[in-house]
């Protein structure tokens, strides 16, 4: 297994939209193994493919304490949505930053697992949050694109001062 390099926003790769997997194979496997070995590592509880410069509909997540519900979904699609919900993301691709963010209390999901068997399945609550957000990155969205100008805008500067202090 390997850690993969994580694209940190602004960089223009994250607007990429992913295409559809097509191909189930060993080199796929190794793929998730890697991105699971990355999100643990960095430690995050989702990571899409989008996000380490893979733009297959690829991702993963687990947010377990003790990494027992980890679940990989390609080619997802959200079947259904309904409620609201406020909660505090944060994102690997944006460390340090967390926003509240307004999403679908429940999801009905419906993807492929590592060898193409078709899955679906209903969340809600903060594992409904992590898939829809992981689903954005597919679509080459960020979550900080759910927020008002004004509250992006500070975040970003936010971000912008973290990384020149970390420098």
């Amino acid at each position: 297994m390997a850690l993969l390099t994580i694209l940190e926003f602004p960089d223009p790769r994250l607007r990429t939209k992913a295409q559809p997997v097509t191909v189930f194979d060993a080199q796929l496997k190794q793929l998730v193994a890697d991105m699971f070995e990355t999100m643990y590592a960095a430690p995050g509880v989702g990571l899409a493919a989008t996000q380490v410069n893979v733009h297959q509909q690829l991702l993963v997540m687990d947010m377990s304490e003790d990494k027992s519900d980890a679940r990989v979904l390609i080619n997802p699609r959200l079947l259904e949505k309904s409620g609201e919900q406020i909660f505090q993301e944060g994102c690997l691709s944006f460390p340090g930053i967390y926003a509240d963010v307004e999403r679908a209390l429940r999801v009905k999901v419906a993807a492929q697992d590592v060898d193409g068997k078709h899955i679906e399945f209903e969340v809600e609550g903060p594992l409904a949050v992590c898939v829809q957000h992981e689903m954005d990155h597919l679509a080459g969205k960020v979550f900080v694109d759910h927020l008002s100008s004004l509250k992006r805008s500070l975040l970003l500067k936010k971000l912008d001062k973290k990384r020149k202090q970390s420098a």
